[in-house]
């Protein structure tokens, strides 16, 4: 095990979002207000902080993949994620996606800028639908719908109609 993951494994327990109490009874708000915040997240306001600004971390104090081994990469993955969870946060990541590309994305959540909600659940979901462009690459979930499509559309095609296409 790397020296610094047992301190790192304690920050991100630490980093775990203390217990909400239940508040008695929920400021009211006004219609107008609520239809502003529903505006607001339908807009995709960019929210005014970063993930890491809320849990206390920085994406500085964690080593390259490089440094780390599997092991030691899936026990700060699993840690963190279960912190995450904590915030009413979490990743969508693909089937069988590496540890490290796992490890250098939940890193790198402290760096995006999310809202935290006290109910519900915000995902960092990283997949736009469009495969070629996805960072997620051949791991993308939506590859396959993708490549399927494409070959649907060629074999739609007569070959005259093929014969008319600019490429």
């Amino acid at each position: 095990m790397h020296p610094y993951i047992p301190h790192l494994l304690n920050d991100i327990l630490l980093a775990q979002r203390p217990e909400i109490p239940e508040a008695p009874l929920q400021k009211e708000i006004s219609f107008e207000e609520e239809m502003e915040d529903i505006e607001k997240w339908v807009m995709h306001e960019e929210p005014e902080h970063t993930f890491g600004y809320y849990c206390g971390l920085e994406a500085i104090n964690f080593p390259p993949a490089s440094q780390l081994t599997k092991k030691d990469m899936h026990r700060v993955v699993k840690a963190f994620l279960h912190m995450m969870f904590t915030w009413n946060s979490g990743i969508d990541f693909p089937k069988n996606f590496p540890v490290a590309l796992q490890y250098s994305f939940v890193v790198n959540t402290l760096n995006e800028k999310t809202t935290i909600v006290n109910s519900g659940f915000m995902t960092f979901d990283y997949c736009t639908g469009y495969a070629p462009d996805c960072v997620f690459k051949e791991y993308c979930p939506c590859l396959k719908f993708y490549n399927d499509d494409d070959e649907n559309e060629m074999n739609d095609l007569s070959s005259n109609e093929a014969d008319d296409l600019p490429f």
